[in-house]
């Protein structure tokens, strides 16, 4: 196991995060329920949610300072939310607590069987609104953040915030799971995008996923790079290279892409990572854009130990957060994202399986140094 004075210095940066927080009530049953069927669970728990909830929740573990910004109600719901937040090391002094209301909830039927989960949503109110953010907490809560991190939810808000952090040049990572015209204002503020495999080709209208990845850097010049993530399939991820060589090769990118699956070993368990070299990826009907691209692969995770894979891309957002704050290498930032994941997945819930940074499953990344 890696010693806490070995790992990198982050433990002093500070990420700031915008988003839903709730309480989620996870049963695990046997098998999904039929209509009038009733049933039992095999298992019970309830803990916290939320995208930008458990996200934080994992940028602490792994050895950031998280401040998250959003709102419940001052129900039961509401104080365990900010309770089980604040015992994780996340500071919570900037959520808006509402007198009225009520809080966030979830219910999650996990299927133990079918290694599926259901989620059945019933949001909160009031929804948090910019007058609710005071011009004073925006200064105080961004003051001093490496990157500030927005789940993609209550746009108006977002959107203020956003615009304050990038006035003050911090970085902005946006999660983008589904496409919304909502969102558009807050993605040109962006410089990461981790989204949903469906985003690109629905956000884009493109014909193909690569052309999609393109398209979207395109369209979104201030962007550092795209991650989309494919569950049990991995990772691909497009990074825009900041100084373009006349004499980079130009390649078709569906071409690129191919050539880098072809490269992939199925046989390895662990998560891997296969790079291009920097390239000018031709989109027909679309344009060209220098960068690389990256094919991550997902941990295979023996069907013994594969629990629940509720939160498993909000964990793998809270390890991109702490790969960027330590400056990991896009291959190693992949590779680390992914095994954080996997270890999320052995539990149930979207927070029980969350890594600590000594966690012996991650010690590998950590005594290789912050830049290797």
């Amino acid at each position: 196991m890696s010693s806490v004075s070995s790992l990198p210095l982050t433990d002093s940066q500070i990420v700031v995060g915008f988003g839903s927080t709730c309480i989620d009530f996870l049963a695990e049953v046997t098998a999904f329920p039929q209509p009038n069927q009733k049933i039992r669970t095999t298992n019970f728990k309830v803990q916290g949610g939320g995208n930008a909830g458990n996200a934080l929740t994992c940028a602490s573990r792994l050895g950031l300072k998280p401040r998250i910004i959003s709102m419940v109600a001052d129900d039961t719901q509401g104080r365990a939310i900010l309770e089980e937040l604040e015992a994780d090391g996340v500071d919570t002094s900037f959520f808006v607590v509402s007198k009225e209301g009520t809080s966030s909830l979830s219910y999650i039927i996990v299927d133990s069987q079918a290694k599926t989960r259901t989620c059945i949503v019933t949001s909160g109110y009031p929804r948090m609104v910019p007058q609710d953010l005071s011009r004073a907490s925006l200064s105080s809560v961004l003051k001093g953040a490496t990157v500030v991190y927005f789940d993609g939810t209550l746009h108006e808000t977002a959107l203020v915030i956003a615009q304050e952090a990038a006035y003050q040049n911090i970085p902005i990572l946006i999660d983008a799971e589904n496409p919304k015209k909502e969102l558009n204002d807050l993605l040109r503020l962006a410089d990461y995008v981790v989204c949903s495999e469906k985003f690109p080709l629905a956000w884009t209208g493109a014909s193909s996923f690569p052309r999609a990845l393109v398209s979207m850097l395109l369209r979104l010049p201030k962007i550092r790079f795209v991650i989309a993530t494919l569950g049990e399939k991995g990772c691909i991820m497009l990074e825009r290279c900041a100084d373009e060589d006349p004499q980079t090769e130009e390649i078709e990118v569906e071409s690129a892409l191919e050539s880098l699956e072809i490269l992939k070993d199925d046989m390895i368990t662990m998560p891997t990572c296969i790079s291009s070299s920097q390239t000018k990826f031709k989109a027909e009907g679309i344009g060209t854009v220098c960068g690389r691209l990256y094919v991550g692969t997902a941990e295979k995770i023996p069907p013994s130990e594969l629990i629940d894979t509720t939160g498993a891309g909000d964990a793998f957002i809270g390890a991109v957060l702490y790969a960027i704050c330590a400056k990991f290498s896009p291959e190693k930032m992949l590779q680390f994202a992914s095994c954080v994941a996997a270890a999320n997945c052995r539990a149930i819930g979207a927070r029980s399986g969350l890594p600590y940074r000594t966690d012996p499953r991650l010690s590998s990344f950590f005594d290789l140094g912050t830049t290797q």
